[in-house]
C-alpha cells in the first residue's frame, strides 16, 4: 500500500483515503486530489477568547472557562417537540448551566456520552440570560475534552479553522477530510526546491500544512500560509519564466528601419509628440528592433497617446518590409482605430490611389461582418504583402487569415483577450519566425500586479498626457434627490445647445431582459435596495419626452445591431449628426468623438472601476471641457455612493487603478472576459504580498535560466501543468 501511495506522490486521487461523502463534499469545490486538498486552505480561523474563571463572566461576553461537569439531566419540551438537555458546569469558583434545544432523542444520547459527570472539557460560548430562572447560561456551546494542565490548556486554545460550506455538507465532514489528508501529507508535490525555501525562511511544505490545518497559535497559520503564497507566486513566475525563454529561442524579424514612413508620419503630425511618448517610442522600437520576439505591456492612461506610439511602431515594421496588425475586440473599436490611422496617416495609407504619396503603404479593415467582396479583397491585399498594415478583430486569428509577412501584432485592450489569442497570432509569423507583439491597456496596472497578472510581459508605462484634452470634471448624482438629477439633464441639454454633444450609457440593452448582477454587488445586501437597471431601448424613449432634451436627435447604439448599422450611427455621431447616442458599454472604449462634451452613466453602480473610467474619457477630448455624470439610484452615503464618489474624485487611472485593486482583489483587475492565470489567484494577495511575488520572480527565473525546459524539476513541472489547465482548458498552452 505504502508503494501503491508513494507512486501516487500529489495527485493520489481521494477516493484512496476518504469516504464517499467526503469525495462529494470536496468535489463540489473541484478538490479531486491530495495536493488539492491540503493546499485547500480554511476560509478563516476562530481564536478562542482568553479563559476566564465563571466567577468573573457577564452577560452578553464571549468566553472560555475549563470546567467540570457536575450533572446532565434533560427532559422534553412542553410547547413544541423535541427535547432540552441542562448540563450544570463549575471551576470551583462558580457553576453555570449549559444548555441545549434537541430535536431528537438521539442528539440528546450523542451530548450525554461526551459529557459524562465529573469530565473536564474546555466551554466556549457567549454568555447568555435566562429570564424564567433570571440566571446567566450558555446555549449551545462549543465543548472538548482538555486536560487540565498548562499543554492542555495551551492546546484547547489553539486556532479552529473554518473551512467553506456549500448546502448538505457539515463542518466535520471537511475537518475529518483534512485529517486523514494529513496522514499522507509527506506525499505531497513540492513545486518550490528546498534551497529556495532555505534562503527564503519559509518552511517545508509539510509542516505548512500541518500548521495550517492543525494550528496552535495564530502565528502557525501565518508560517504555514507563507509557504502556500510564495508557492503560488513562484509557479507563476516559472511559467512567465519559461515563455521568456522560449520567446529568446525564437527567432523574429528585426525591426530596425528608420525610414521613410516615420519620419513622414512624423512630418505630418498635427501636434508635437511628449517627452514621455518620445521616450516610450524609443524604448520600443529597440525592442522590436530584436532577433528574438519581444512582449510589451503599453500602459498608459485614458488620452495619454498610446495609439500613435503604436502606430509609429507600426510603420517601422513596414518600413523594415513587414507587416503590422492591430487587433481590437469589438467591431466599433476596430473601425474606430481603422478611420484614426487612415486620417492620421493620409496620403501615406494610399498606396494604390492616385492620391497616395509615393512611399504609401495599405490600410486594411477586417471584421467578421465584412460583406464577402470585401473580405475578399481585403485577404487578397494582406496575403500578397500590399496592405502593410491590417486593423481587425478576432477574424484575423481565423486560418484563412495569411500574412505574407507579418512583424509587429498590436493588441488593443489587453483584458479582452487571453493568452491563446496572443500565441495564435504569434503562429502567424513569416518562415518559422515569431512577430512582436506589443498589448496596449487604459486601464493601468500596479507593479505588483502586473508582476503577478501579466509577469511575461514587460511593461512600458506613459505617464503623461499630450496636453490636447481640455480634460473631464467627475459628478455623482443621486436620483433619490431629484434636484440634483433635473440639473442634470438641464446640463446636458445646455451643452446640445451649444453644439457639443452626449453620451447616455445604460447597463442593458431592454428592460425586459434578465441581467445578472455584477460580481462586486451580488453578494452585498445593499443590492436588493437598488432599482432595476435601464435599458438603451426604453431610455431612449424617455429621453425623447423630457423637456430639457426637447429637439435633440437621439441615437441608439448597442450589441444587436448589424456592424454596418453600428458604423453608420458611429459615423453619423462623428458628424454631429446626432446630438444624443443612447448605448450600452459597447462605445467603453476607443470612440473618438472630440465634439463630445457630456458622459451620464445610468445605474453607475452597476458598473466597474475601469469601466466608468473608460466611459468618462469618452468625454473632454477635444477644446471642449468634458463633465461625467455618475448617475445612481443608490442611497446617498451608502456603500455603492461612497465608493462612486472615490471614483468621481480619482486624478487618473493609476490611482483607479489602485482603488479597484483594493475593492476586488487581483482576479477582477484586468478584466472580467480575460481566461488566464490571474483568474485564479487562490491565496495571493498582491497588495499584502508583493514582496513574496518580487522575491519568487527572482528565484523562478534563476531556476529556468539554468533548466529552461525544468528536466530537473518535475515537481513543478506538473504544478506548471496543473495550474495552465485550471487557468482555462483551451488558453496557456504555451
Amino acid at each position: 500500500m505504502a508503494r501503491k501511495l508513494e507512486s501516487h506522490r500529489g495527485s493520489m486521487p481521494l477516493r484512496e483515503l476518504l469516504e464517499s461523502k467526503e469525495i462529494k463534499a470536496l468535489a463540489s469545490f473541484d478538490v479531486r486530489d491530495l495536493d488539492a486538498l491540503l493546499r485547500f486552505t480554511p476560509r478563516r480561523y476562530v481564536v478562542p477568547a482568553p479563559l476566564r474563571s465563571l466567577r468573573e463572566v457577564h452577560e452578553g461576553e464571549e468566553v472560555s472557562a475549563v470546567v467540570t461537569v457536575e450533572s446532565v439531566r434533560d427532559r422534553a419540551m412542553r410547547s413544541r417537540r423535541g427535547f432540552i438537555l441542562e448540563v450544570t458546569v463549575g471551576d470551583g469558583t462558580d457553576q453555570l448551566p449549559l444548555t441545549f434545544f434537541l430535536p431528537k432523542q438521539f442528539q440528546v444520547e450523542w451530548h450525554r456520552s461526551r459529557l459524562p459527570r465529573g469530565a473536564t472539557i474546555l466551554v466556549r460560548g457567549t454568555v447568555g440570560y435566562d429570564s424564567y430562572r433570571k440566571a446567566l447560561q450558555i446555549t449551545h456551546p462549543d465543548y472538548e475534552p482538555v486536560e487540565d494542565t498548562p499543554a492542555g490548556r495551551a492546546h484547547a486554545l489553539r486556532p479552529r479553522p473554518i473551512y467553506p460550506l456549500k448546502k448538505n455538507i457539515a463542518r466535520r465532514t471537511m475537518h475529518s477530510a483534512m485529517a486523514k489528508g494529513l496522514e499522507y501529507a509527506g506525499l505531497l508535490s513540492r513545486p518550490v526546491p528546498d534551497e529556495v525555501l532555505d534562503r527564503r525562511g519559509l518552511v517545508p511544505l509539510e509542516e505548512a500544512v500541518r500548521l495550517i490545518h492543525t494550528p496552535a497559535t495564530v502565528e502557525d497559520t501565518r508560517r504555514g500560509l507563507a509557504h502556500l503564497r510564495f508557492e503560488e507566486a513562484f509557479v507563476l513566475q516559472a511559467i512567465f519564466a519559461q515563455r521568456r525563454a522560449q520567446d529568446q529561442r525564437t527567432p523574429a524579424p528585426s525591426l530596425t528601419a528608420d525610414g521613410p514612413l516615420q519620419d513622414l508620419f512624423d512630418e505630418r503630425l498635427p501636434f508635437t509628440l511628449t517627452a514621455g511618448q518620445r521616450e516610450i517610442g524609443a524604448e520600443l522600437h529597440e525592442r522590436i528592433g530584436r532577433d528574438h520576439p519581444t512582449s510589451v505591456l503599453l500602459q498608459g492612461d485614458v488620452g495619454s497617446g498610446k495609439t500613435v506610439i503604436a502606430l509609429r511602431a507600426m510603420l517601422r515594421a513596414v518600413d523594415s518590409g513587414h507587416q503590422a496588425a492591430l487587433l481590437a475586440p469589438t467591431e466599433v473599436l476596430a473601425e474606430q482605430h481603422f478611420r484614426t490611422i487612415t486620417t492620421l496617416l493620409g496620403d501615406l495609407a494610399g498606396a494604390g490611389r492616385l492620391d497616395g504619396h509615393a512611399q504609401a503603404t495599405k490600410v486594411r479593415l477586417l471584421t467578421g461582418s465584412q460583406r464577402t467582396a470585401g473580405r475578399r479583397e481585403t485577404l487578397l491585399d494582406v496575403t500578397s504583402g500590399e496592405a502593410g498594415i491590417v486593423v481587425g478583430t478576432h477574424a484575423l486569428l481565423t486560418e484563412s487569415v495569411e500574412f505574407a509577412a507579418l512583424g509587429l501584432v498590436v493588441i488593443d485592450e489587453q483584458h479582452r483577450f487571453g493568452v491563446d489569442h496572443r500565441r495564435r497570432l504569434r503562429a502567424k509569423g513569416p518562415a518559422g519566425m515569431s512577430p512582436h507583439v506589443v498589448v496596449m491597456t487604459a486601464t493601468p496596472i500596479p507593479r505588483t500586479a502586473a508582476l503577478a497578472t501579466v509577469g511575461d510581459l514587460d511593461v512600458l508605462t506613459l505617464r503623461e498626457s499630450p496636453g490636447l484634452r481640455a480634460g473631464v470634471t467627475s459628478f455623482v448624482v443621486h436620483e433619490k434627490l431629484p434636484a440634483w438629477e433635473q440639473r442634470m439633464w438641464e446640463r446636458a441639454g445646455e451643452e446640445i445647445a451649444a453644439g457639443r454633444q452626449v453620451f447616455v450609457v445604460c447597463p442593458r440593452i431592454d428592460e425586459d431582459e434578465a441581467v445578472p448582477l455584477p460580481p462586486y454587488l451580488a453578494d452585498e445586501a445593499t443590492a436588493a435596495a437598488l432599482e432595476p437597471p435601464r435599458g438603451v431601448l426604453q431610455t431612449a424613449e424617455r429621453l425623447a419626452a423630457r423637456p430639457e432634451l426637447a429637439g435633440a436627435r437621439i441615437g441608439v447604439l448597442h450589441g444587436r445591431l448589424a456592424g454596418e448599422e453600428k458604423q453608420q450611427i458611429m459615423e453619423q455621431m462623428a458628424s454631429g449628426q446626432i446630438d444624443l447616442l443612447v448605448s450600452t458599454t459597447v462605445i467603453e472604449v476607443g470612440v473618438d468623438v472630440p465634439n463630445a462634451s457630456t458622459m451620464i452613466v445610468l445605474d453607475a453602480e452597476r458598473f466597474g472601476v475601469s469601466q466608468l473610467h473608460q466611459l468618462r474619457g469618452r468625454v473632454g477630448r477635444g477644446e471642449h471641457a468634458g463633465i461625467a455624470f455618475f448617475d445612481t439610484t443608490a442611497v446617498p452615503g451608502a456603500d455603492h455612493s461612497q465608493h462612486l464618489e472615490a471614483i468621481a474624485q480619482a486624478p487618473d487611472g493609476f490611482a483607479l487603478a489602485e482603488l479597484d485593486l483594493r475593492r476586488r482583489g487581483a482576479g477582477d483587475l484586468v478584466g472580467e472576459e480575460q481566461s488566464g492565470l490571474q483568474r485564479t489567484l487562490r491565496h495571493l494577495d498582491v497588495l499584502r504580498d508583493a514582496k513574496a511575488i518580487e522575491q519568487a520572480r527572482e528565484d523562478a527565473f534563476a531556476v529556468v535560466a539554468t533548466d529552461p525546459d525544468l528536466g530537473a524539476h518535475p515537481a513543478l513541472t506538473g504544478a506548471i501543468a496543473a495550474r495552465l489547465r485550471d487557468a482555462d482548458p483551451d488558453v496557456e498552452r504555451s
